[in-house]
């Protein structure tokens, strides 16, 4: 599983000419993903006022992506180390943007909801190729690591330019305007990475085994809709069943990976502590940040009474914390050591969230400002690292799966924060006591009840207003502590199990 390492020259063929511009097309499939998961939180407010949906389908608007794409991620890795990293991502780069039409014309709630479904299927085919693409064009670890570092710095750098383009498109077009916008940057995409990029595979990799996609696909929904269902309305049947077949679908798929002459996922990889631990750090990471990010927009939106371009630019400290951190934490991980990085940047995050927990409806921006910053920084530093630690593991051969193992703890952890925390504001905020009268609307969502006053006497509306952004910053408050201890566990976790990790300086002889 390990590789031969060679002192720190790298011959001609291993610094493949031209990789650098390559790795300028694979960010900006980067950039298509995370413009395209930070305007919808952005564009929510006018969402839940166009489509009007429950606050339920609110829910699975935000989190649908998440599932699918967790349940893909691993067949559509293992799918391009067969057919070709670069096809692949070419392929689902044409789909990604053909989807967002779709999205950004969707008229009912039930529509909107399949379209981020179908936008999971493409975004499914994306983040693994290229991160796999990356393992594949850099073998010298310098390079890998400072390559790494630009692509997760530009995939902050895209929640930055999400809210700032998507608050700008908000305040002059329609809701859909958001979506469109992805267009342009695959299209680039598309066109450049024909030229620019070298294809890759795994020369010897047996067949595509589409009963363990089946497993895969339905062991992470089955799963994860179940923790959904039950965190929103308490444990009964369905989706403790849900659950229940999740598990037993998950069960299946790493048994027959453990049978198969060639799986779609080498389970071996999780014998390597150092592997298991990024992977894990990853996952609770996500979990504890996701579903307090899903509201924070509607926050500054909502309850504060920002337009939605001042929202967009409100959010930038922690886009600029990951851009510098992501560059700077492969050499601080060399410097001092992979657990001290990966660990304080968890610990930052978790300290930050701690800090939220006092925030109310008037809290000034320096608190917010300064929290953002610091879950910034600390992000950049442990996912950058994290994903060193994942790639520089395996045979290149496998970098594809092992990349989707790294998505796949990502996107999970999205689902799963976003159904948890997210649960915990919805229900902080649906017992809020409301003036006499008012509609159930009002209780599904804060935009539902920022509508419903907009129809009511002025002081009525008023008094509904300001019970509802009590509550819904009560639910933000009470998320963010369960994210705090979330992430403060994260990084003791990672202090033990990615003890004696480093970082080499060397080239990979594979």
């Amino acid at each position: 599983m390990t590789s031969t390492l060679q002192p720190a020259h790298a011959t001609e063929e291993e610094r493949r000419p031209g990789r650098w511009l390559a790795l300028s097309v694979l960010v900006l499939a980067v950039l298509l993903v995370a413009v395209d998961a930070t305007v919808l939180g952005l564009a929510t407010p006018y969402i839940s006022e166009d489509l009007k949906p429950s606050g339920n389908q609110l829910l699975w608007i935000g989190d649908v992506y998440s599932f699918v794409i967790a349940g893909l991620l691993v067949s559509m890795g293992s799918l391009g180390d067969r057919i070709g990293r670069k096809r692949l991502l070419l392929i689902g780069a044409t789909a990604f943007g053909a989807v967002s039409v779709l999205n950004a014309y969707a008229t009912t709630p039930e529509l909107m909801i399949l379209a981020r479904a179908l936008l999971g299927v493409a975004g499914a085919t994306l983040m693994p190729a290229t991160l796999a693409l990356i393992r594949n064009l850099f073998h010298d670890r310098r390079e890998r690591s400072l390559a790494i570092g630009i692509w997760g710095a530009t995939a902050s750098a895209g929640t930055a330019v999400g809210p700032v383009v998507g608050g700008f498109l908000l305040e002059h077009f329609w809701w859909g305007s958001v979506f469109l916008i992805n267009l342009p940057v695959m299209a680039v995409l598309v066109l450049v990475g024909i030229k620019l990029l070298p294809e890759s595979r795994n020369p010897a990799p047996g067949p595509w085994d589409l009963r363990s996609v089946v497993l895969s696909l339905v062991g992470m929904v089955g799963i994860v809709y179940g923790i959904k269902e039950a965190a929103s309305h308490g444990f009964s049947w369905p989706p403790l069943g849900a659950a229940a077949l999740g598990a037993a679908a998950l069960y299946g798929f790493v048994h027959r990976q453990l049978t198969l002459p060639t799986p779609l996922l080498d389970m071996r990889l999780f014998r390597d502590r150092g592997f298991s631990g990024a992977v894990l750090a990853d996952l609770l990471t996500i979990l504890g940040l996701s579903g307090l990010v899903f509201f924070l927009s509607q926050y500054l939106q909502l309850v504060q009474g920002r337009g939605p371009l001042e929202a967009g630019l409100a959010e930038l400290p922690a886009a600029i914390g990951a851009v510098v951190a992501g560059l700077l934490a492969g050499s601080a991980a060399r410097r001092y050591s992979v657990r001290a990085v990966v660990s304080g940047g968890l610990a930052a995050i978790g300290l930050a969230l701690a800090a939220l927990t006092v925030v109310e409806p008037s809290t000034g921006y320096p608190l917010l400002g300064t929290a953002l910053l610091v879950v910034g920084v600390g992000a950049g530093l442990s996912f950058t690292v994290t994903s060193d630690v994942i790639l520089a593991g395996v045979p290149k051969e496998q970098a594809g799966a092992a990349a989707a193992v790294s998505e796949t703890a990502y996107e999970l952890g999205a689902a799963l924060g976003i159904a948890l925390l997210g649960s915990i504001v919805t229900g902080a905020y649906r017992n809020f006591t409301a003036p006499p009268g008012t509609p159930a609307e009002a209780h599904e969502s804060l935009g539902g009840a920022v509508e419903t006053a907009r129809t009511l006497p002025t002081q009525t509306g008023d008094a509904l207003l300001n019970a509802a952004r009590e509550a819904f910053t009560d639910g933000i408050a009470l998320a963010a502590g369960a994210g705090a201890v979330v992430l403060l566990a994260a990084a003791a976790a990672a202090w033990f199990l990615l003890k004696g990790q480093r970082l080499e300086g060397r080239a990979d002889h594979v």
